[in-house]
């Protein structure tokens, strides 16, 4: 029998929030692509255009452009920082357990089984 999906009502609330966070990061990061994208093709017709009119020397223009695509580099990795550290603060709000956190408990549970399994082998 097919399993039956469930309704807005069955979803549980952290999954909702989950869910609702990640496609809001999702939008937020393709929109970021785009606009990077569109702004390096402008910035290339704008300094193509300065070389043109004699404005600025072929050389001169490269130059500005690879320093401000160093810049837009600079700027996308401190965003992408800035998004990291906000949804590592919504997880934690929602109390959603790390992966540290899930690591250690697997290596506490290792412990305990092994401390388990010598017990028994002592009272046998």
């Amino acid at each position: 029998m097919p399993e039956k999906s469930k309704s807005a009502a069955e979803v549980p609330p952290e999954e909702e929030a989950q869910s609702s966070l990640m496609e809001s990061l999702r939008r937020v990061m393709l929109a970021s692509i785009g606009a990077m994208a569109l702004t390096k093709d402008e910035l290339q017709a704008f300094i193509d255009k300065l070389i043109e009119r004699g404005e600025v020397a072929e050389e001169e223009g490269k130059k500005l452009m690879n320093e401000l695509m160093e810049k837009r580099k600079k700027k996308t990795g401190e965003a992408q920082d800035m998004a990291v550290q906000r949804v590592h603060e919504v997880l934690d709000q929602m109390d959603i357990p790390t992966r540290t956190d899930i690591n250690a408990l697997g290596e506490k549970i290792a412990s305990l089984s092994k401390k388990i399994d010598e017990l028994k082998k002592s009272q046998s």
